[in-house]
């Protein structure tokens, strides 16, 4: 036998994750809230309500304190929105009624749902994405097929859905573009949502053969507003949700904040420093602001693109910015501007082109021509576009 040397990619550490889930990505928050508020849980949450509520909006800046003293924390906001729609979506976990958000793509549905499944479960891991191809056992339970030959039906051959774990357990599991699946495929979670049990008819006569949702189960589901038409949801299943529209971020500068430190987050994960400086990511935030809209921030009026400009779209747009500036340096990075523009507006309706087109005509010629540097440059860079 020949010894050879080892190669250096079997030498070299594992790679870190990506993303990692809220569980983890804010553990010590979570901890510490366990520990500093210490009122009255729903049956099977981790912190009390109030505690849920603190951190997905934050502390306000305020330095939170343990009962006993000694080790403050600043909660940071995690969610740009309305406290109040935070609250009412708390409110229905609390109650074990099914939640449901809606909204316009990239309005941070999905990221709504894994901070309130951390939150009150303690893991955001329990999650069904639904697609065209979705089955019933996403929702119910499959077999080990190994398993079910020799041995029959049996409690070890059964294959727990994430919902069924989430039952056995009492957790939150989430349900993604729920629309996106058949209605034949939703319509198993209507007796879930109502009798809170799953019948397994292959067990019948054995203790088994009924699985009942431990205190604490509910349901998080998501439905983009483009959707509608794609699976309606059946009014038997709607009847059972509580349902919540998360809405584009209000707010000029809260959104500036956000983009940016998505963007920073993004860039560092690609191994480079964000070099973007301020004034580019307020051109980027007016530009997607105003086509979202439907009108400038001066009041002038803006042909909206049929497809959407969402907050998540900015960032990746400005987070591509960064990537470019740290290992393609070379001129002012406010000329690639445009072109990651109109690779956005290009996704859904080609006549959206003309409408970037419009907007240039319009609000950006006429930023130019009162006297703003950024927006001459970016008017002069129209030629980009076609």
């Amino acid at each position: 036998m020949t010894l050879t040397e080892p190669s250096a990619s079997a030498l070299a550490p594992a790679p870190a994750r990506q993303v990692l889930p809220a569980e983890e990505r804010y553990a010590a928050e979570l901890a510490f809230l366990a520990a500093q508020d210490p009122g009255p849980r729903p049956p099977g949450w981790a912190l009390t309500p109030r505690a849920v509520v603190t951190f997905v909006c934050g502390s306000d800046g305020t330095e939170l304190a343990l009962p006993q003293g000694g080790a403050k924390l600043v909660i940071a906001p995690k969610f740009v929105g309305e406290r109040a729609l935070v609250e009412r979506c708390v409110v229905t976990l609390a109650g074990e009624r099914g939640l449901l958000l809606t909204g316009e793509p990239g309005t941070a549905k999905s990221m709504l749902s894994e901070l309130l499944a951390a939150a009150v479960s303690g893991t955001s891991s329990l999650t069904v994405q639904g697609t065209a191809g979705t089955t019933e056992d996403a929702f119910r339970y499959g077999w080990n097929y190994a398993l079910l030959l020799a041995q029959g039906p049996t409690p070890q051959a059964l294959v727990d859905s994430p919902v069924l774990s989430a039952m056995r357990t009492g957790r939150v599991v989430r349900v993604e573009e729920i629309t996106r699946c058949l209605p034949e495929v939703q319509d198993a979670l209507v007796s879930i949502l109502s009798d809170r049990r799953v019948t397994v008819p292959e067990l019948t006569a054995t203790e088994d053969a009924v699985v009942c949702a431990a205190p604490g189960f509910t349901v998080i589901a998501t439905a983009n507003l483009r959707d509608r038409g794609v699976s309606e949801m059946s009014a038997a299943l709607k009847r059972r949700f509580n349902f919540e529209t998360v809405a584009p971020i209000a707010d000029a500068d809260a959104e500036a904040t956000l983009i940016r430190r998505q963007a920073v987050a993004a860039v560092q994960r690609a191994g480079a420093a964000f070099g973007v400086d301020d004034a580019v990511l307020e051109a980027l935030v007016t530009v997607f602001r105003d086509l979202r809209s439907g009108r400038s921030a001066e009041g002038w009026d803006v042909e909206r693109p049929g497809t959407v400009m969402s907050t998540a779209e900015a960032v990746q747009v400005a987070a591509s910015l960064g990537v470019s500036a740290a290992y393609l340096p070379g001129g002012d990075v406010l000329d690639l501007l445009p072109g990651h523009l109109l690779g956005v507006v290009r996704k859904d309706d080609p006549a959206d082109h003309g409408r970037l087109l419009g907007y240039w005509d319009g609000p950006v010629r006429r930023r130019a021509e009162d006297g703003s540097a950024m927006w001459r440059r970016l008017w002069d860079l129209r030629g980009s576009l076609r």
